[in-house]
């Protein structure tokens, strides 16, 4: 590791598992203090006790639902004044669930959806982004989906929340430009607890076709991230980009 994030302190969303929690890992491996955030209070504190150990950065743990609008800026303002700075945002925390027939699915999963995946991000981008141009600059990432560009109908709410997310992305580009870089990743299918859900036949379906030929693996997105984050990307801002085995090269 080049160590690349030293002094920088980074929030991850919903960071206690799958690709979260190998980002919060590759930032921690990369020098930056990390905030892992997710709902669960106890899920957090094991997380961030599990990838101090591990990676010998400091990562504390912060329960927050995404979803509560009020929640958002008491966040913030909380790592600020623990942490002195708030350099990275990573929007990971999203739910994705699947329906065969869209004429099921019921209102309250809708607007949660939205909620989590498309109204939390919006709120911490307005919310840090500010912070961080008032201090001079930082990076935001956003982990939206390939479904956004390659939806199906059995994931058209988390496609729909998704693809205003990638919409985001290029509007908080603008609105916070030149000193906060914002920048999107659009992962295809991983190998994460989310996928243990997914029966053969789903996984033959994603994976039939992909020039990888496979899914990916949750470490093989986190150099993307670390780049976004980091100052190596400092020209790229408003960006989405795919990391999905070749899924859009294809179909």
């Amino acid at each position: 590791m080049t160590g690349e994030l030293d002094g920088k302190v980074a929030l991850v969303t919903g960071a206690t598992r799958g690709l979260g929690r190998a980002i919060a890992r590759g930032l921690a491996l990369e020098g930056a203090t990390v905030v892992v955030s997710s709902r669960k209070a106890e899920a957090c504190e094991q997380t961030a006790a599990a990838l101090a150990e591990e990676t010998g950065s400091i990562v504390t743990p912060l329960p927050l639902h995404v979803g509560q609008w009020d929640a958002i800026e008491p966040a913030v303002d909380a790592i600020i004044a623990q942490h002195g700075r708030l350099d990275i945002v990573v929007n990971n925390a999203g739910i994705a669930p699947l329906k065969p027939s869209l004429l099921e699915v019921p209102e309250g999963l809708f607007d949660k959806t939205i909620e989590v995946n498309l109204k939390g991000p919006f709120r911490l981008m307005a919310v840090a982004g500010a912070r961080m141009a008032a201090a001079g600059g930082g990076s935001i990432v956003n982990i939206s989906s390939i479904g956004a560009v390659r939806p199906s109908p059995a994931e058209a709410m988390y496609s729909a929340s998704k693809i205003g997310l990638n919409a985001l992305t290029m509007a908080y580009a603008q609105e916070y430009a030149p000193t906060v870089r914002v920048n999107c990743v659009m992962p295809g299918a991983f190998e994460t607890d989310m996928a243990a859900d997914w029966d053969d036949e789903f996984i033959s379906l994603v994976v039939d076709g992909l020039p990888a030929g496979r899914l990916g693996q949750p470490d093989e997105i986190v150099g993307m991230v670390v780049h976004l984050a980091g100052p190596r990307s400092g020209y790229t801002t408003g960006s989405v980009i795919a990391v999905d085995g070749g899924r859009t090269a294809v179909y």
